[in-house]
């Protein structure tokens, strides 16, 4: 390797197949056989956790000394290639055929950017799940690098800040291990191939909001069929775009605030993409938006040995090198703790953590809070439209205000339809579209009513607070 491909290794941080250390240390035998147990990587010796190039010396003393470590692992591993390459060393540790290995200290495997110990369960049945996850490391034999978008890598290297000047895409995927002399990872292509459904054909992402709750009526279809980053962003803004959000003035800025937490959701987008099984053909990832609940599933349900139960407490992924891409621009930590934090942020508002389903499909379900807020306007018949009876006081204690009969109606009838126009709402209520309308800025007031769009073709929404 040149230093210039050095370099760039350097620049693209620590990551599923990179590890720096400043210096030698026989600890560096945990290293090897984490390398060892998941996809092999490079120790690059003189270079700092933060990208800070320190140098080392490479001695013969040294170089008999790491082969050593590496022989009395068990089962014995073979180094590839001990190098220096200006002042720094370069290891290379090839993927083990004879998994689990262990070392003094145990067993170990690299996780993103990390080198962890194994537990027990992990150690029993982490490697089970080989055939689906072999997908992404194959070769996709019909793919060139024509077919390789450098815009699409661009992006990516400002996205993980990467600093990377006239980097060819072909030393850009192998410093990134998604493709290697061979060609180009199935990884590689569904990231960065200008078409990637064209070379994979099960790449897409549905996304679709229903009316109602019986998954019948459909007002909006989106399907995504380009690479992975793109999924995700798009999923991201057509949940945002569906669900209700409420602002607050903190200081002097505006914060908008969702109904369910967009962290939450973030993890479990990303969890779906990195989780999904490849290699089933004729299926997609899913993202469906009810009125009582918001959706994500993909294909292919726990990895052998995990179950609900252990969500969080252990570390199994089904597709390794997917999951260092998205580590590496800052979309899930690199400690797999992604069900830990959704519990976190959902018990930060006050909302019960998701329903978890798997069969064939891994299933998250979140319920939408505010569809329990229009079931009690819904059972409170005619007491609702007293804003002293019983009720009515709930459903002003459930917002933060005291409502107005009008107000209070208003808001139940666009709660049954959010496309409901002022004239609609004044002859269902028998008063003026005046009337309506000066109730309508009472609400907007209040911070408990918006509209999206324009007056023809828009909607409202309802906003209800998060610890309602």
């Amino acid at each position: 390797m040149n230093i210039e491909k050095l370099k760039l290794r350097i620049a693209e941080g620590e990551g599923l197949t990179v590890e720096f250390k400043e210096k030698y240390t026989s600890k560096i035998d945990r290293d090897i056989v984490s390398f060892a147990n998941t996809k092999g990587g490079q120790i690059i010796l003189g270079v700092s956790d933060n990208c800070k190039i320190v140098g080392e010396s490479l001695t013969n003393k040294m170089k008999a000394e790491i082969i050593d470590l590496a022989r009395k692992c068990e089962p014995s591993i073979g180094i590839k290639k001990i190098s220096r390459c200006d002042n720094l060393i370069v290891i290379e540790i090839p993927e083990g055929h004879e998994k689990p290995y262990s070392c003094s200290s145990g067993y170990f495997i690299r996780f993103d950017g990390l080198t962890q110990k194994m537990t027990q369960k992990e150690i029993g049945f982490l490697y089970k799940n080989a055939v689906a996850g072999a997908f992404e490391e194959n070769i996709c034999k019909d793919v060139t690098w024509e077919d390789i978008s450098s815009d699409k890598i661009k992006a990516f290297f400002d996205e993980a800040k990467i600093s990377a000047d006239k980097v060819s895409p072909q030393d850009a995927l192998q410093s990134l291990n998604l493709a290697t002399k061979n060609g180009i990872k199935n990884a590689g292509v569904l990231f960065f191939a200008k078409e990637p459904r064209r070379h994979i054909i099960q790449c897409q992402m549905t996304l679709v909001a229903f009316k109602g709750t019986n998954r019948v009526h459909i007002y909006d279809r989106k399907d995504i069929q380009d690479d992975l980053w793109t999924q995700y962003r798009e999923a991201m803004t057509f949940l945002e775009k569906h669900l209700n959000v409420r602002s607050e003035i903190r200081g002097f800025n505006r914060q908008d605030i969702y109904e369910i937490p967009l962290e939450a959701l973030r993890e479990a987008v990303a969890n779906a993409i990195i989780h999904r099984d490849y290699t089933v053909r004729g299926t997609s990832i899913m993202v469906e938006v009810h009125e009582d609940r918001a959706v994500i599933s993909n294909p292919g349900g726990f990895p052998d040995g995990m179950s609900e139960a252990k969500l969080g407490n252990l570390s199994i992924r089904r597709n390794e090198l997917i999951a260092d891409i998205f580590a590496r621009m800052f979309r899930v930590e690199r400690i797999g703790s992604g069900f830990k934090r959704i519990r976190e942020y959902m018990d930060a508002v006050k909302l019960p953590f998701p329903v978890i389903e798997s069969d064939s499909f891994f299933v998250i379900k979140f319920k939408r809070p505010l569809y329990s807020l229009r079931d009690s306007i819904k059972s409170g018949g005619t007491d609702l439209v007293g804003s002293e009876g019983k009720l009515g006081e709930r459903l002003g204690v459930k917002l933060g205000e005291r409502l107005g009969v009008n107000e209070v109606k208003i808001i139940e009838l666009i709660g049954d339809n959010k496309f409901i126009t002022i004239v609609q709402i004044a002859e269902t209520l028998k008063i003026s579209t005046t009337a309506v309308e000066k109730n309508i800025a009472k609400l907007g007031d209040k911070g408990l009513l918006r509209r999206i769009g324009p007056d023809k073709g828009g909607h409202w929404e309802v906003i209800m607070s998060h610890d309602a």
